[in-house]
């Protein structure tokens, strides 16, 4: 099958940039994002200052191949009629209710998308997940392909995407390894091909690797599961250090050092966020459970508490230096994005870590140089809970610049990487480094 039409139903933090970067690459495929928020819609399709996803290389991208044979649309259905191909690339968060409620994923999405492609789709399709699915969503995506359908043959293929927020151009371009998955059919070994030959107008073909469908999608529960877990690991040696006099970066370098461990992953910090390792590996601790594996479900689930643990600690120690009550210090809070080089939030450190202080009398003073104020207060309206003032910006200012902090403030807490933030001149106030960047003679680090 000759790919002329793709269509992607998700113009997220997946979706938008993965297709972008198709687009480039195969300009001789039409490429069409789709999405039922208008505004987001709308934000792609405006300037390039202000696209929804910030993520360095993303502008150019989308300059080059917006208009040509990228297209952004809430046209749903007319998409789906014209593609042969059609990604999945739709948010899969935790249960909040019903059976696996706080663990296991929610598919309404993933399931939406399928009834809607059965019942519009006139051809025959080659539909791939791309969100981040439990081992055997496919399995559930063919019965409602073949349940609504109308005598259309549809192919699925797990691609789970394996970009790093912050570097997912470079990831696009330079992939580790593209992972297609798809059934051991001749019809479903075809369709593994055509989009083995789409990545291959880039990618090298030995990074491209093809498996049965089960294993592709454990695969990206895997990986984030396996990377998460270097983080709590070296989490949890920094509070032994910091009991026993060890220096955590030093400590770290030594164990990077042996080739069979490497070096990344290994920073200590205030814990990791973002969409994915939580939710992933809560996915995995009930998919473990489901099967019955209790103890694997457990050493899994301990990565979690070992980042709530670290991010509770680090917030502690604050609290512990002015004497256990933070009445009315005022606490500046640098970096509110999960990680650098991103303006996502979802699930940062910094929003569990700013609700503690909060609630224990601090006047916050937040700034991150991509996160905007709108965002930062709506993730203090989503995430917290009993200590949400009635006046959300009582005790809560949002700076502009980072030339605004006043160093005349109690204290500085450095919560994401942003070179900004390595670069400016702190000596005239305390700082609590929640990201172990110890080596600027800048810092004064607050020992709790």
């Amino acid at each position: 099958m000759k790919i002329k039409n793709i269509c992607c139903i998700g113009a997220g933090y997946v979706g938008g940039p993965t297709m972008a970067v198709i687009a480039l690459k195969c300009p001789d495929i039409k490429v069409t994002v789709v999405d039922l928020n208008k505004e987001r819609i709308a934000a792609w399709n405006g300037p390039l200052d202000t696209l929804p996803v910030y993520e360095p290389g993303l502008t150019e991208v989308v300059a080059e191949a917006r208009g040509r044979n990228l297209f952004f649309s809430t046209e749903v259905d007319k998409a789906i009629e014209e593609a042969e191909m059609i990604f999945i690339a739709v948010n899969t968060p935790t249960k909040t209710k019903g059976e696996g409620a706080g663990m296991a994923a929610d598919l309404r999405y993933v399931e939406a998308c399928a009834k809607n492609i059965a019942q519009v789709a006139k051809t025959d399709k080659v539909v791939i997940e791309k969100s981040t699915l439990p081992v055997r969503t496919a399995e559930k995506i063919k019965e409602i392909l073949d349940r609504e359908g109308k005598g259309v043959h549809f192919e699925i293929l797990s691609n789970p995407e394996f970009l790093a927020e912050g570097t997912a151009i470079q990831d696009l371009f330079k992939s580790d390894r593209v992972l297609i998955g798809g059934y051991e059919t001749e019809s479903g070994q075809k369709a593994v091909q055509t989009l083995v030959d789409i990545y291959a107008n880039w990618i090298p073909k030995v990074k491209i690797f093809t498996t049965n469908v089960w294993s592709s999608e454990l695969a990206k529960l895997a990986s984030n599961a396996m990377l998460a877990q270097r983080i709590s690991s070296i989490n949890s040696l920094s509070a032994l250090c910091e009991k026993t006099g060890a220096n955590i970066n030093e400590l770290s370098e030594a164990i990077g050092m042996d080739h069979r461990i490497g070096q990344k992953f290994l920073k200590a910090s205030v814990g990791f966020g973002g969409s994915c390792f939580q939710k992933d590996i809560l996915n995995l601790v009930y998919l473990c459970r489901h099967y019955g594996l209790d103890e694997v479900a457990e050493y899994w689930h301990q990565v979690i508490k070992i980042n709530n643990y670290q991010k509770d600690r680090f917030a502690q120690k604050i609290i512990d230096y002015f004497g256990g009550d933070l009445t009315g210090k005022r606490i500046a809070i640098l970096g509110w994005a999960f990680k650098a080089n991103t303006n996502d939030s979802r699930e940062s450190p910094a929003i569990y870590f700013a609700e503690k202080l909060f609630k224990t009398g601090a006047i916050l003073e937040i700034y991150d140089p991509m996160v905007s104020k709108e965002s930062i207060f709506s993730d203090i309206d989503f995430y917290w809970e009993a200590s949400k003032p009635k006046d959300i910006t009582t005790g809560i200012s949002v700076l502009n610049s980072l030339n605004k902090l006043d160093l005349s403030i109690d204290a500085v807490t450095i919560l994401t990487e942003w070179e900004a933030f390595k670069r400016h001149d702190f000596s005239k106030t305390i700082v609590f480094d929640g990201r172990g960047i110890l080596s600027s003679s800048n810092y004064s680090i607050g020992k709790g």
